[in-house]
């Protein structure tokens, strides 16, 4: 049998640790980021693999299954005889109360749930490609986990697949406006002069404006009939160009600060390029900051494509994303009948919250001998 000791880290184990190894001891001793890094790994698992999880595809919706109430599956039957998992058939009727179609379940008709089904034609990763589904039901029943929308879509298999644009989106934005703020900051901040006024004068145009007046501008810019992929593309380029300006001049501030010491000035002699002093000596100085500025970043990333999406001005149907989801919120009628609609809006909720906590973790870590 064996017994796992707990690692004894000596004083100079401590004092001789990398910044990146101290940052890690220190992170996972903050319960709060721990499960942040939980949530979200368990995100972007089912973001990779959405089109395996999801029991529906893009383009697959029933007409007769309009704002249908989640689905309950059950694994007894009425009479208590044990059946595995399966969902009852719908019959649908007036609510004498509210006049509105509603869906009750019909008992005598029962439909199996089955596993790795066959279903709608998709690609793993966009190369590998593939019909099966983690989950189906029997021919003739509907499965609706989170309930399904107004065109009769299931809004489990959408809430998924939206959230490789949902969550894709502000990592590959906050990623180039991440380079272009350290780029452009540092070179304002490093070189100084004519070129530090004309990037400051830019910074000072952008953010000026304010945010949705501007994403509509962009936007209109983007033609209606461009494919999926293309404006995932232009959508991502839209978000990166207005966040990139509060980074840049904060690394400007740093460069201002840390140019002038002595090992900068010794790089400088040695004959070091301008490039290498910013990127070996200068960036390191506040790489701790950096990295938390991207995590909290990302949520607000994240709200901006959701906002995007939810004006309009984003992805567009069959597409989908959290924001396209939400759209259908808008009418509190509609939420006030069908409150299941809602369920992106606790996804986008929790996500956020989740970088939001991670970020907290780093910035906390950032400074391990506190």
């Amino acid at each position: 049998m064996l017994f796992f000791k707990k690692k004894v880290v000596s004083e100079d184990d401590y004092y001789l640790a990398s910044q990146w190894k101290l940052m890690g001891r220190k992170l996972v001793k903050h319960k709060l980021a721990r499960a942040s890094m939980i949530v979200l790994g368990i995100f972007y698992f089912v973001a990779v693999f959405a089109n395996f999880i999801a029991p529906q595809g893009l383009t697959e919706y029933d007409s007769a299954a309009k704002n249908i109430k989640p689905t309950i599956v059950h694994l007894w039957d009425s009479e208590k005889h044990f059946r595995g998992p399966f969902v009852y058939g719908f019959s649908n009727r007036r609510n004498p109360e509210t006049f509105e179609r509603e869906f009750v379940e019909d008992k005598s008709k029962i439909y199996k749930l089955t596993f790795f089904v066959k279903g709608e034609s998709y690609k793993i990763l966009g190369i590998i490609p593939s019909s099966r589904h983690l989950f189906g039901v029997e021919e003739g029943g509907h499965v609706f986990l989170l309930g399904s929308d107004s065109m009769g879509r299931d809004l489990f298999s959408r809430l998924i697949i939206g959230s490789q644009v949902s969550l894709t989106i502000p990592l590959v934005g906050t990623a180039i406006s991440f380079i272009l703020g350290i780029l452009l900051g540092g070179i304002s901040g490093y070189f100084g002069g004519w070129i530090d006024m004309v990037i400051q004068r830019v910074i000072e145009v952008i953010t000026s404006f304010p945010s949705v007046p501007l994403w509509m501008a962009l936007s209109a810019a983007i033609p209606p009939d461009i494919p999926i992929v293309r404006m995932y593309l232009y959508i991502t380029i839209i978000m990166s160009f207005i966040t990139w300006t509060g980074l840049a001049r904060i690394v400007r501030g740093k460069f201002i600060s840390l140019r002038k010491e002595d090992y900068v000035m010794a790089a400088r002699l040695a004959g070091v390029s301008d490039f290498k002093i910013i990127i070996k000596h200068l960036v390191p100085g506040f790489i701790g900051y950096l990295i938390v500025n991207l995590t909290l970043e990302i949520p607000s990333m994240i709200i901006g494509e959701t906002s995007m999406s939810f004006l309009g001005l984003g992805m567009r149907s069959p597409a989908t994303s959290w924001g396209v989801l939400l759209q259908e919120a808008q009418d509190i009628s509609n939420i006030a009948l069908y409150p299941w609609k809602l369920i992106p809006l606790l996804v986008v909720i929790v996500s956020v919250l989740a970088f939001n906590f991670l970020g907290d973790g780093l910035r906390d870590a950032a400074d391990p001998y506190k």
